[in-house]
């Protein structure tokens, strides 16, 4: 089989995160989110895979990732003329599809696989045979998602997007296994409908079911996250701490497959206080931390009070820094004695450039 990650999102909700580039270059510990998708088809065995993506982000996926023979892997690339999704992903991959009895495509999604391996092989079987699959994930705001109704034995019957009164708990996780054969009829008819919002969820996999095809809901068992806003990026990376989290780097089953970088060692100040936090290498330490995550390169002055944030690549926290429950964006620098951020506030503050200059600006 061949896989697809499609990498092309505008991440519009992710602003300004993502103004300039792709959410799958966002990193989750340390690392970009496009590492996590490669990695989970990488354990399926999959090692032929083709990246769809925007003509901006694209040279930046290229220039990451070469032609993954790095890590063991086939990697090509196609532009993604506009963000209509996963139906215009498959039609932009029939080349690269061709000759295969299936083809297995990952939105744009974080998900962690370990036992996603034994589930591929049991799609893929039923994707020859005439049975394609979606992966779905139980979740407790299905309105936020694009939610599947299935029959006791896993029958899909229906799938709409974003529902006020959701039929099912289950949330497309955007992982799909078809037989392109089957598939490609309704992708070129769509394709040529002008009413048509070009749509997974919403154009294709309906009129699919309309014809009485097979579609099989899975569900999955492992760790999967809509890293779709401020909210759920810092969850992703907050979820790290957490003992049951299903996200475990330490599990030796499990591989992230990563281009690693050198860097210098972590350096933990001998006034440092540290409790519950991932901090890695590259970084500096010479406050107080607790529960939260330090990316490569960041600094944590005197004094300085980190806690419940994730702080990522090359931030400079200033001494006697108060920071709670935020994301600091790369490269920002904290003024000393700067307090940002609120202990039980429902949402989390993102820290950027802009917002350090304007709090600068009303200081003064």
């Amino acid at each position: 089989m061949k896989g697809i990650v499609l990498a092309g999102g505008s991440g519009t909700r992710l602003y300004p995160l993502t103004i300039s580039t792709s959410k799958q270059m966002l990193p989750v510990y340390d690392k970009p989110m496009i590492y996590y998708p490669l990695s989970v088809l990488m354990t399926a065995g999959i090692r032929d895979i083709l990246i769809i993506s925007t003509p901006t982000d694209l040279p930046k996926f290229e220039k990451l990732l070469g032609d993954g023979s790095d890590l063991g892997i086939k990697l090509s690339y196609e532009e993604q003329p506009s963000p209509d999704g996963l139906a215009q992903a498959f039609i932009i991959g029939e080349k690269f599809i061709s000759g295969q009895p299936c083809a297995m495509i990952l939105g744009d999604n974080l998900f962690y696989g370990k036992n996603f391996s034994i589930m591929l092989k049991k799609a893929t079987k039923a994707a020859i045979e005439g049975t394609s699959t979606i992966f779905g994930f139980p979740v407790e705001d299905p309105q936020r998602f694009g939610v599947v109704e299935f029959d006791p034995d896993g029958t899909v019957r229906s799938i709409e997007e974003k529902p006020k009164q959701p039929k099912s708990n289950l949330a497309s996780m955007g992982v799909y296994i078809f037989s392109y054969k089957s598939l490609k009829k309704y992708l070129k008819e769509d394709a040529k409908n002008p009413d048509s919002a070009h749509d997974f969820g919403k154009n294709i996999i309906p009129a699919y079911l309309k014809d009485n095809l097979k579609l099989q809901a899975y569900r999955f068992k492992g760790y999967w996250k809509d890293v779709g806003t401020i909210d759920s990026l810092w969850e992703a990376n907050m979820d790290l701490l957490k003992d049951n989290s299903g996200l475990d780097l330490f599990d030796p089953d499990w591989k992230i497959y990563t281009d690693d970088a050198s860097a210098t060692p972590q350096c933990i100040g001998s006034k440092a206080k540290i409790d519950n936090a991932f901090i890695t290498q590259g970084a500096i330490v010479n406050g107080d931390v607790s529960h939260s995550v330090i990316f490569s390169g960041a600094t944590v002055g005197e004094d300085a009070k980190v806690s419940e944030s994730v702080i990522m690549n090359n931030v400079t926290v200033g001494k006697g820094a108060k920071l709670t429950r935020c994301l600091v964006a790369d490269d920002v620098r904290i003024p000393e004695g700067m307090v940002l951020g609120k202990k039980n506030s429902d949402e989390i503050l993102l820290v950027s450039k802009a917002l350090i200059a304007k709090a600068g600006e009303e200081h003064e």
